[in-house]
C-alpha cells in the first residue's frame, strides 16, 4: 500500500514532440466549363480578426498550396477579375498534415459556394494521443549510453532482463526508421544495448498503432529514427564520448572465482556528413562503441523440497566493440518523384568472460565450478530503396519500398567443468543465417474531411542455424539435442485506413487482413522435437474515436487487435548452456499470442504545461512465457516457452509537463497497472514430458519518473531524473522494487556541446526475482553493472 501511496504522488516526461504546420490545397475552376483558372488570387485570413495568415496563386493547372499554416479557424478568399469573389469558412486541425479541400468553382455573378469545413488540429501529445516522440538530444542524463540506456528514463518504459516493456509487457515491436531490420529483431527485441545514442535522432512510442504497421506486438511498438540531415551544401557533425562503470563492487565474488571488472572503459566516437545540391542528397552516418560492462552478476539460492540447498553465482565480464555504418542518396527526378537508395552495416563482436560456481547452503563445499569463454560475431547487413511519386495534390503519395536484411550469427562456446573428481572442457558452436525480404506498396490520399490510406506488404524470411555438440569428459552437454533446423516465414497483409474529422469529432478506422505461414523444419534426429509450424489468416482492426471538448482538451478512445508472433529463438530448439544448471531451450509447437485492447485517453493543456492522462486494458490469449520446471531425479532446471492460458494488464497512466519558471521545467510520469495471470497446466517435452502447473497470480505493480531541467546559466543545462518501479509479477514468481537516480549537466556552444553525466547515480539498482516451482523455488539478485559516469564533445560543421 505503501508503495502505491508513492507511485501516485511522484508522478516524466520529455516534450512531446510538436507536429510542423499544415499544408491546405485545392483546384480553382470555371463553375461552367469546368476548366481550369489560373492565376486565381488566394488569401487565407484568421476568422477571429481578419488578420492575413497567407496567400498564394494558382498554377497554370489551377491548383493552389498554402503551407505551415497553424491548426485553428480561418476564412479562405478566392478573387479573380470577372468572377464573383468567393469567401468561405476552413477549420485546420492536427489529424492530417496535408489537407485537400476539393474543387473549388467561380462564376460571374453566381452565389457563393457553400462552407467547406476541414478539420487537424495541433499536434502536442502527439495529435491522436496514440504516438508520444521524444529527441535523444534532450535526454540529458542518458548521453553517450546506448539506445537501450536512453530508453529508460521514458514515460511507460522500463526495462528488464534487457528486454524494454511498455506498460508492463515486452511484446513489442521495434523499428529501425519505420523498418522491421534484423539489427533489433523481427518480432524481438535484439541488440538495443549496442546501437549507440550518438546515432539517433529521435524515438516514438506507439501504443495504438494504425492498420498501417505490422500488427505484431500487442503492447505497441518503438520506432528508432537515425539521424538525417539535408541542409544545402556540405555538413556534419563530429562527436566523441567516453566513460567508466562499475566504480565500485556491489556485492563481493563467492570463493574461488575470476574478479569482476571494475572501472570499465567505454567510448564512442561518431561522424556524421551530409552533402546536397540541386537534386542530389547524400548522407552517411558512422558510429563505433567499444565498451567493457559486467553484464551480469547474479546470486541464485536454489532450495528444493528434498532440503537440497544450491547456491550460485553468474558472473559474466563483457567486451563489445561495434563499428556501425549507415549510407545513401536521396536523387530528387523533378519535384514529385524521388528515389532513396542506402545501405546499413553493423558488426558487434562479443567476448564473455564467465564464471559460475555452485556452493552448499553456508559456502564451505564448492560442488561445481562451470567456467566459460563466450565468442560471438553479429553482423548486420541491409539495402533499402525508396520510391516516393508525388501527385498534384499536396500529400497525395504513392510510395513503393523495397528491404533486404541479412544478419548472421557466428556464436562459440568453450566450457571448463570442475568437479570435485575430474574437469572436463566442452564446447559447441551455433551458426545462424537470416535472410528477410520487405516489399511495401502505400499510397495516401488526402480528402476534403481527413484522408485514405491503403497498402500492402509481403516479407519472406528464412533463417537456417546449426548447432554443433563438441562434448569433453563426462560431458553434460545434451550432444544428441543438436542438428541443423531451419525457419520459414513468409507473410502477406493488406491494409486500409480512413480519417475523418470535423471541428468536434474525429474518427479513424482501419483494418489489416493478414496471412503467416510458418514452418519449421527441425533435424529428424533431434531426440525431443519434431518439424513443426502453424499458419492463420486474421483480421487485425483498430479504431480511435476523439471528441474536442475545445481547444485545449480533447477525450479519444481507442480499440486494436494484435498479435505475437513467436521469434525464430522462441522456438529454437538447441539447449542454451550459459547458465549450468538452469537451462533454457526452445518450443517449435509454440502457438501465436492474440490481444485486445481498449484505451481511454484524455489530454488537457495550458499555456505552459499539459496532462495526459489514459485508461487501458489488455487481455492475451495464449500468453508466451518461459516456464521452469525439474524432472524426477535431477535438480536441474529447464526454462521452456509455453502457451499459457490468458492473461490481463489494466492500468491508469499519467503524463505531466509544467513550466515551472522560465529556468525549470518539472516532467512528471506514472503508471499504475494490474497483472494477471490465470491458472495454467503445461507440458514441458524436454528432457523428458513432465507437466507443469501454475495457480492464478495478481498484483499491483506501477512506476513513477520524475525529471526536471533547470538552466544553470547561459546555455547549461542539468538534468535529474528518478525512477521507481514497484514490484510486479513474474510468470511463477515476483519481481523485487527497483530505483535510481540519473543526472547530467550539458553546455551548448554556436557549434558543439560538451556533457558529463552519471546513470545509477546512488548505485542502487538491483534486479530481485523470486521464482515458484514444483518441488523448488530460487531467490536472485543481479548486481549487474548499472552506474556509469560519461563525459562527450560534439561539434557541427
Amino acid at each position: 500500500m505503501k508503495q502505491l501511496i508513492l507511485i501516485i504522488f511522484l508522478l516524466p516526461l520529455y516534450s512531446f514532440a510538436q507536429t510542423s504546420g499544415i499544408s491546405v490545397s485545392g483546384n480553382v475552376r470555371e463553375q461552367g466549363s469546368k476548366t481550369a483558372l489560373p492565376y486565381v488570387n488566394v488569401v487565407l485570413k484568421s476568422e477571429k480578426d481578419s488578420s492575413f495568415t497567407g496567400g498564394t496563386v494558382t498554377n497554370e493547372e489551377g491548383r493552389f498550396t498554402l503551407s505551415n499554416i497553424k491548426p485553428g479557424n480561418y476564412v479562405l478568399t478566392f478573387s479573380f477579375t470577372g468572377y464573383t469573389t468567393q469567401t468561405q469558412p476552413l477549420f485546420v486541425g492536427t489529424l492530417s498534415s496535408f489537407l485537400e479541400v476539393g474543387n473549388i468553382e467561380l462564376a460571374e455573378k453566381a452565389e457563393l459556394l457553400n462552407e467547406v469545413t476541414v478539420v487537424a488540429r495541433q499536434d502536442e501529445v502527439g495529435g491522436k494521443m496514440d504516438k508520444k516522440t521524444f529527441t535523444v538530444a534532450d535526454n540529458i542524463s542518458q548521453s553517450g549510453g546506448s539506445v537501450l540506456q536512453a530508453m529508460q528514463n521514458l514515460p511507460g518504459v522500463t526495462i528488464q532482463d534487457g528486454k524494454v516493456q511498455l506498460r508492463g509487457s515486452d511484446k513489442i515491436t521495434v523499428l529501425i526508421d519505420g523498418k522491421q531490420t534484423a539489427l533489433t529483431g523481427f518480432g524481438s527485441q535484439t541488440s538495443l544495448d549496442n546501437i549507440p545514442a550518438s546515432a539517433i535522432e529521435k524515438i516514438e512510442i506507439i501504443n495504438n498503432p494504425s492498420a498501417r504497421y505490422d500488427a505484431n506486438g500487442n503492447a505497441g511498438i518503438i520506432n528508432i529514427i537515425y539521424k538525417t540531415n539535408k541542409q544545402e551544401g556540405f555538413n556534419g557533425k563530429v562527436g566523441l564520448a567516453s566513460g567508466l562503470g562499475a566504480l565500485w563492487i556491489k556485492h563481493h565474488n563467492l570463493p574461488t572465482i575470476r574478479p569482476q571488472y571494475q572501472a570499465t572503459p567505454k567510448i564512442n566516437p561518431s561522424l556524421s556528413l551530409n552533402y546536397r545540391r540541386n537534386k542530389i542528397n547524400a548522407f552517411f552516418q558512422g558510429d563505433y562503441l567499444y565498451t567493457r560492462t559486467l553484464n551480469k552478476n547474479e546470486f541464485v539460492d536454489r532450495f528444493y523440497d528434498n532440503g537440497d540447498v544450491v547456491r550460485q553465482q553468474t558472473k559474466r565480464n563483457r567486451r563489445t566493440s561495434l563499428p556501425t555504418a549507415k549510407a545513401g542518396i536521396d536523387w530528387h527526378f523533378n519535384s514529385n518523384n524521388m528515389l532513396t537508395v542506402s545501405g546499413f552495416f553493423s558488426s558487434e563482436k562479443i567476448l564473455d568472460d564467465g564464471d559460475e560456481p555452485f556452493f552448499n547452503t553456508d559456502l564451505t563445499e564448492r560442488r561445481r565450478l562451470w567456467q566459460f569463454l563466450e565468442d560471438e560475431l553479429k553482423t548486420t547487413v541491409m539495402a533499402s530503396s525508396a520510391y516516393q511519386h508525388k501527385f498534384k495534390e499536396a500529400g497525395h503519395l504513392l510510395n513503393i519500398g523495397f528491404n533486404y536484411t541479412f544478419h548472421r550469427e557466428d556464436e562459440k562456446y568453450f566450457f571448463t567443468n570442475t568437479m570435485p573428481t575430474y574437469t572436463g572442457f566442452d564446447a559447441f558452436k551455433l551458426i545462424s543465417d537470416e535472410h528477410v525480404g520487405d516489399l511495401n506498396i502505400d499510397y495516401i490520399r488526402p480528402l476534403r474531411y481527413g484522408r485514405f490510406e491503403t497498402g500492402l506488404k509481403f516479407r519472406q524470411r528464412v533463417i537456417p542455424t546449426n548447432m554443433l555438440f563438441i562434448p569433453g569428459l563426462n560431458s553434460p552437454l545434451d550432444v544428441n539435442a543438436g542438428g541443423e533446423a531451419t525457419y520459414k516465414e513468409t507473410i502477406p497483409a493488406l491494409y486500409g485506413t480512413y480519417v475523418f474529422e470535423n471541428p468536434k469529432y474525429e474518427v479513424e478506422a482501419g483494418l489489416r487482413l493478414e496471412y503467416v505461414g510458418v514452418r519449421y523444419e527441425v533435424n529428424p534426429n533431434h531426440n525431443t522435437y519434431k518439424s513443426d509450424g502453424y499458419n492463420y489468416t486474421q483480421p487485425f482492426p483498430n479504431i480511435r474515436l476523439a471528441y474536442k471538448v475545445n481547444n485545449k482538451n480533447k477525450l479519444s478512445f481507442f480499440y486494436n487487435r494484435r498479435v505475437d508472433r513467436p521469434n525464430e529463438v522462441d522456438i529454437r530448439i538447441f539447449p542454451k548452456y550459459d547458465d549450468a544448471e538452469i537451462i533454457k531451450i526452445g518450443n517449435p509447437a509454440l502457438s501465436p499470442q492474440f490481444t485486445n485492447s481498449l484505451e481511454l485517453g484524455y489530454k488537457t493543456g495550458w499555456a505552459k504545461g499539459y496532462l495526459y492522462s489514459a485508461v487501458y486494458h489488455r487481455m492475451a490469449n495464449g500468453t508466451i512465457t518461459r516456464i521452469a520446471s525439474t524432472v524426477p531425479g535431477s535438480n536441474l532446471i529447464y526454462a521452456i516457452f509455453q502457451n499459457a492460458k490468458r492473461s490481463y494488464n489494466s492500468g491508469i497512466e499519467l503524463l505531466l509537463s509544467q513550466e515551472i519558471s522560465r529556468a525549470f521545467t518539472l516532467n512528471l510520469n506514472t503508471n499504475i497497472y494490474q497483472n494477471r495471470i490465470d491458472a495454467f497446466t503445461v507440458e514441458n517435452k524436454y528432457p523428458v514430458p513432465h507437466s507443469f502447473s501454475a495457480d492464478e497470480q495478481q498484483l499491483i505493480s506501477g512506476n513513477v519518473k520524475l525529471s526536471g531541467t533547470i538552466r544553470l546559466l547561459r546555455n547549461v543545462d542539468a538534468q535529474l531524473v528518478a525512477v521507481y518501479l514497484a514490484p510486479d509479477i513474474i510468470p511463477q514468481g515476483k519481481m523485487g522494487a527497483r530505483f535510481s537516480v540519473d543526472a547530467g549537466i550539458k553546455k551548448t556552444f554556436s557549434k558543439g556541446e560538451i556533457f558529463l553525466n552519471a546513470t545509477d547515480l546512488l548505485n542502487t539498482l538491483v534486479i530481485q526475482k523470486e521464482v515458484f516451482g514444483e518441488g523448488f523455488r530460487y531467490m536472485s539478485k543481479d548486481y549487474y553493472e548499472t552506474q556509469v559516469i560519461r563525459v562527450g564533445y560534439n561539434y557541427k560543421f
